[in-house]
């Protein structure tokens, strides 16, 4: 933790995003290298929002202390987001056109507890109101079972957190995404959970 730095927010939109792409790429390893996605990602890799810079309602939220990134979120409409994100709304009969999808929020473990992640939040829920008349924000979470064997003994869930953002479980609502976990020769698939908010008081689906 850098001394006497104040952290300090910066929106990017549509094409500036890839401005911050590697900014972006560097706290997605490091963030989810770590319980629960136990992802085993590169620098090398292409950042998988980089088709974000050609969505014009897009948007990601820059959380800097100095020159130093400690944090960031993304969001967009889930119309607009990769087929796999949006096939659980579809096959329940919801329209996408509904959502607002935030897709990425991490934060380094030494700057949580400050208030940027909720910071973080609010930031993705005025864009999405700003940009869209979305009823619902969204966001998904991986599913781990209790017994994996990288599971930490202390490991505990942000669901605690996410309720007091105003969030709730989506009940059968989850989708399908593929990376390779630490420690595994390959890439798998893996479950998230959907989690949602009303924006504007609509009724919860």
């Amino acid at each position: 933790m850098q001394a006497n730095a104040t952290p300090r927010f910066t929106t990017f939109t549509g094409a500036a995003i890839g401005s911050v792409l590697a900014d972006f790429q560097r706290l997605h390893v490091a963030v989810f290298h770590d319980w629960p996605y136990l992802y085993d990602g590169s620098m090398d890799e292409t950042p998988y929002i980089a088709p974000y810079v050609n969505i014009p309602r897009a948007a990601l939220f820059l959380c800097r202390a100095g020159e130093q990134p400690i944090g960031l979120a993304t969001c967009l409409p889930l119309d607009e987001e990769s087929a796999n994100v949006q096939a659980p709304f579809l096959a329940a009969g919801l329209d996408p056109r509904r959502f607002f999808y935030f897709g990425e929020g991490v934060l380094l473990r030494e700057w949580r507890g400050q208030g940027l992640g909720k910071r973080l939040f609010e930031l993705r829920e005025s864009h999405a109101r700003a940009v869209s008349t979305a009823d619902y924000a969204v966001f998904c979470s991986v599913r781990r079972p209790l017994d994996h064997p990288l599971r930490p003994a202390d490991a505990q869930t942000n669901d605690r957190f996410w309720r007091a953002r105003g969030y709730q479980p989506m009940q059968g609502i989850s989708c399908t995404m593929t990376w390779k976990d630490r420690g595994e020769p390959a890439e798998s698939k893996h479950t998230l959970d959907f989690w949602i908010r009303s924006l504007n008081g609509a009724a919860l689906p």
